[in-house]
């Protein structure tokens, strides 16, 4: 049996949910409230000490880390493949994926965070969010959490981070130039992985980053179209989210453009 604990809308779920749909398993559904510190009960922290999803339960078996996730649903279920034959061209799929452990997953909390999400814990009273502060593991999570809910967009990291993704689409638009996909002919695990950071931006009013990128937002529309698109994201998006994109996101714009120009 897999048991998948997650959450609807969190980017590294939303990988392992389209990898789930593309391999067609069934799997049954832990959800988990982050904004309300569920990750952090004891309970789901003896599964991961880390307090973050996803965690996937096989049958005995932990398996944490969605880059992990994704590498060991394919060996175990691997039809059909979604890893290329090739042994160089696997490798070029794994030094895709292999940058959200280096970078691209503190990146992408960060735009999130200073763009949307902070909008949520300003709301929250000084004892609630005290409380919520508390649940963090560590003194420097709970200080990098402050300085990006109290500075937003204005925070030296929003920068930076906006800065990283827009490298990161110019080498996909490169990679795209004679190939399909982003390891070639194949859909793999590389393309999984990027759908929803795709999507996030998307969400975040942020896809006028694509504007010079034809490939990219090409490849974008076709990842859409996938039957596993539907099932592992459309179904799961919350509508109170997208109210909180919505109203917060669109005036941000105009300082991501700020900062892409110079």
């Amino acid at each position: 049996m897999l048991t998948l604990h997650h959450n609807e809308m969190s980017t590294c779920s939303q990988k392992v949910r389209l990898t789930l749909a593309e391999k067609n398993l069934e799997w049954q559904s832990i959800h988990l409230k982050l904004r309300e510190g569920e990750q952090f009960d004891p309970h789901y922290l003896r599964l991961n000490p880390r307090g973050v999803v996803p965690t996937l339960l096989h049958d005995d078996r932990v398996i944490r880390e969605s880059s992990v996730i994704l590498e060991y649903l394919d060996e175990v279920f691997p039809e059909p493949s979604l890893c290329p034959d090739d042994p160089v061209v696997r490798a070029t799929m794994r030094l895709w994926t292999k940058q959200f452990d280096e970078d691209l997953q503190t990146s992408t909390a960060i735009v999130s965070m200073c763009i949307a999400f902070r909008h949520q814990f300003l709301e929250k009273s000084s004892d609630e969010m005290e409380t919520y502060l508390q649940k963090l593991p560590t003194p420097a999570r709970r200080k990098g959490m402050m300085s990006l809910i109290e500075s937003g967009t204005s925070l030296p990291q929003f920068e930076t981070a906006i800065r990283r993704y827009d490298t990161l689409f110019t080498d996909m638009e490169v990679a795209l130039t004679h190939d399909q996909w982003l390891t070639g002919d194949t859909y793999s695990l590389a393309d999984i992985s990027y759908t929803p950071y795709l999507a996030r931006f998307e969400h975040l009013h942020l896809l006028g980053m694509l504007d010079s990128r034809p490939r990219l937002r090409d490849w974008y529309e076709r990842v859409k179209q996938r039957p596993s698109y539907r099932t592992a994201m459309t179904q799961w998006e919350s509508p109170a989210y997208f109210e909180l994109y919505n109203t917060k996101a669109p005036q941000e714009w105009r300082r991501v453009q700020a900062i892409l120009q110079g």
